[in-house]
């Protein structure tokens, strides 16, 4: 229930338990003044006493819980200066008690004001309290019929026992339904956060794949071409004479392929991913583990050789490899342990993903893939991609309840040149 029908429920009880106990106290008065009993005055003046003391104590209504058990801030009961489990309460409780007490002394009908005693004793105390008072309650309820109509009946004890029976049994069911509704509550409010966090994700996941798609394109085409450009110019430059009319329009042409070879690498840099901005790849790396959290799991960071400088396409590539295996960890593995480490080889840089989680077949169906579900993001085909496009190789290793291990080996640019040397 949201909280306008919370309220309009406990409202509806704490009028419905003003009206109870007003109407049994004014029972008491009517069947007294009816039968012109000697110590009618008494009970009069008794009952008067005990309706004052409940409508001081009921005059506003508290916000504050009781200690033992879960109710909600528009509590159902009253009291501001009376409020639950406080000693205010425990006294104003205790009053009424004594009062009603001195009444059950005076008049055999002032038993049944016992009923909405059990209510209020089991809101205003503790239940290890409250349930030992609503049995001491009952007891003078029975005690009082039997002194006054001087028999024994069975409905004398059946009725004030099965009143304390449903009173207990309905606040323990009031309390087990709002401790649903809170629960409930709690699961829709992380719902609705964890799906604005979600459409948040993806949408920083499709920017920075289109950042990184552009700065791919702008480096493999406009900035090799000018780059190209460029290296023509500069040899057309060298073999003309030095007083040729040409030169001057060579060699402007020159300089403006290369002012528009650094305006595009400037791109390029803007559109790198922004955790490769403010530090090294390993920082970047052991950034990612950090804010990777999920129950159970943790995730650490290492680095194996000696590290080395690389190109921009490579640590992109090695990040984003790093950000999607351990995203497939996190949703699908169930792991408790993660671990990263980034290796510098003589000839190649590796980055190893390794998990303890639930596995699965490679050989056998798709593993759900950011990317291709409603999930989003990037799957094993796009990391094969990313390494193929700069002449590596991702191996996959897994099985069922084995963990999986997931291994993207780049040659590095020096030892490819050499080799084409």
């Amino acid at each position: 229930m949201d909280s306008r029908s919370h309220t309009h429920v406990t409202a509806a009880l704490r009028l419905c338990l003003h009206a109870l106990l007003a109407g049994l106290l004014a029972l008491v008065v009517v069947r007294a003044v009816g039968e012109s009993a000697a110590d009618t005055t008494a009970v009069v003046a008794v009952t008067l006493l005990t309706a004052a003391l409940y409508a001081a104590g009921a005059a506003r209504s508290s916000s504050v819980q009781p200690k033992d058990s879960v109710q909600p801030k528009d509590s159902a009961w009253p009291g501001t200066s009376v409020q639950p489990g406080t000693r205010a309460g425990a006294w104003w409780l205790g009053g009424l008690w004594v009062l009603w007490a001195a009444l059950l002394v005076l008049s055999p009908d002032a038993l049944w004001v016992a009923f909405p005693l059990y209510f209020l004793q089991l809101h205003f105390l503790p239940m290890r309290w409250a349930l030992p008072a609503v049995v001491v309650t009952a007891a003078a309820a029975i005690t009082s019929f039997v002194v006054h109509r001087q028999e024994i009946e069975p409905g004398a004890f059946i009725g004030p026992l099965i009143g304390a029976a449903v009173a207990v049994a309905t606040v323990l069911g009031y309390d087990a339904l709002f401790r649903e509704s809170e629960r409930r509550r709690e699961l829709i409010v992380e719902l609705v956060a964890t799906r604005a966090d979600l459409a948040e994700a993806e949408r920083t996941a499709g920017t920075l794949a289109e950042r990184e798609r552009l700065a791919r394109e702008i480096h493999d085409t406009l900035a090799q071409g000018l780059s190209s450009i460029q290296l023509l110019l500069r040899a057309a430059e060298r073999s003309l004479p030095e007083n040729a009319p040409a030169t001057p329009h060579v060699r402007a042409a020159r300089e403006a392929a290369q002012a528009n070879l650094a305006e595009a690498r400037s791109f390029v840099r803007a559109l790198t991913p922004p955790d490769l901005e403010h530090g090294s790849l390993a920082a970047a790396l052991e950034r990612l583990c950090a804010r990777t959290t999920a129950p159970e799991l943790t995730v650490r960071f290492a680095v194996s050789g000696t590290p080395v400088e690389l190109p921009t396409p490579y640590e992109v590539a090695l990040l984003r490899t790093a950000q999607s295996a351990l995203a497939n960890t996190v949703r699908h593995a169930e792991a408790r342990r993660a671990e990263i480490t980034l290796s510098f080889m003589d000839t190649s840089v590796a980055l190893d993903v390794v998990d303890d989680g639930r596995g699965f077949d490679p050989s056998g169906a798709p593993v759900p893939e950011r990317g291709t579900g409603g999930d989003g993001g990037f799957g094993l085909p796009a990391m094969r991609a990313r390494a193929g496009s700069l002449g590596g190789a991702l191996s996959v290793e897994s099985a069922p309840g084995q963990g999986t291990a997931v291994a993207l080996t780049l040659p590095l640019p020096d030892t490819e040149a050499e080799r084409a040397a």
